[in-house]
């Protein structure tokens, strides 16, 4: 399924996937779905096309993309309601615009591909910009202030855990070092830093820098305790039958969705009880065994699909 409006050049992942399943939930009049990642509005648009009785309401947190989304999907009329919005406010967001349920929820998790071909959002360790990372440039820290105010243990911390990054100390320490001499203020700053920083044979494993700026883009945004929040707040706003559809790129958000889904999709009775009791049944189960990947022609079409782990679920009971 090609994607509306084609001058727009981002191409949605798996997007006959996810309109695939979808299609037991929005078939029908009165179907309402939540794009909680808006970005360019390439699923959704898909999603309107392919259900056309179906109401849209999309969050983004990025300004600059609900405006170009908001073009995107002009032509579907009063079908289609946006919200500047970080997706774990979903709860709020959907009430402000007057609903209690609605049937699907979709995310695609991870950095937009409008933030990574704008050169000046930063977020690109292979161009020089300014050291910004933020979905939301109308509020909170930027990825040099916290070069430049966390300690040497937060940083090796961050790139630990966010970056699951084996030299993290070493980095830690080398932009301390760098630090105490001249801020940093533009990507390719840092990325001299952690280029010096990493032994040679190391940097022909990869780029020194990946692990670092994925990192820092996810302390700047907070991605993973707004993650932690957005998937059960989503799963609490599904009637029976309708589907939560999720795109992970990275093993921490795929740990998380992975962990919210079985919780819901697992009997909460007890190992002794001998005969499992109505309120212990699951409220959901899974529609897809584990997670899905993108074929080797979805890889070939749209690169950035290579990382992608797609699951969903379904409600089954309140």
């Amino acid at each position: 399924m090609a994607a509306a409006s084609e001058p727009y050049p981002h191409t949605p992942v798996l997007l006959d996937r996810v309109v695939d399943l979808f299609q037991p939930a929005l078939g029908g009049a009165g179907k309402v779905v939540v794009d909680a990642t808006l970005g360019m509005g390439g699923h959704a648009a898909g999603l309107l096309e392919h259900f056309p009785e179906v109401t849209l309401i999309g969050l983004d947190r990025d300004t600059d993309a609900l405006a170009i989304a908001g073009e995107r999907l002009a032509t579907f009329g009063g079908r289609v309601h946006l919200v500047h919005a970080v997706y774990d406010e979903i709860a709020s967001a959907i009430d402000g615009l007057g609903f209690d349920r609605v049937h699907g929820v979709f995310f695609d998790l991870g950095v937009s591909s409008l933030q990574l071909d704008r050169v000046e959002r930063g977020f690109a360790y292979s161009k020089d910009a300014p050291l910004d990372m933020r979905m939301d440039r109308t509020a909170g820290v930027t990825a040099a202030d916290v070069l430049a105010t966390y300690d040497e243990a937060d940083l090796r911390r961050i790139f630990q855990r966010y970056g699951e990054e084996r030299l993290a100390g070493r980095y830690a320490h080398a932009i301390v070092e760098r630090r105490a001499e001249q801020p940093f203020e533009r990507s390719a700053d840092l990325v001299e830093v952690l280029t010096r920083a990493t032994p040679a044979a190391v940097q022909r494993q990869g780029h020194p820098a990946k692990r670092v700026f994925q990192a820092l883009r996810i302390e700047v945004n907070a991605e993973l305790s707004v993650l932690e929040r957005a998937i059960p707040a989503a799963m609490d706003l599904l009637e029976i039958g309708g589907r939560l559809v999720v795109e992970s790129y990275q093993s921490l958000e795929d740990r998380i969705v992975k962990r919210a889904i079985a919780e819901r999709s697992t009997s909460t009775a007890p190992h002794d009880l001998p005969v499992e009791l109505p309120e212990h049944r699951p409220t959901f189960r899974p529609v897809i065994k584990g997670a899905e990947l993108a074929d080797a022609d979805e890889r070939a079409a749209n690169p950035r699909a290579t990382p992608v782990r797609l699951r969903a679920a379904e409600r089954i009971r309140n």
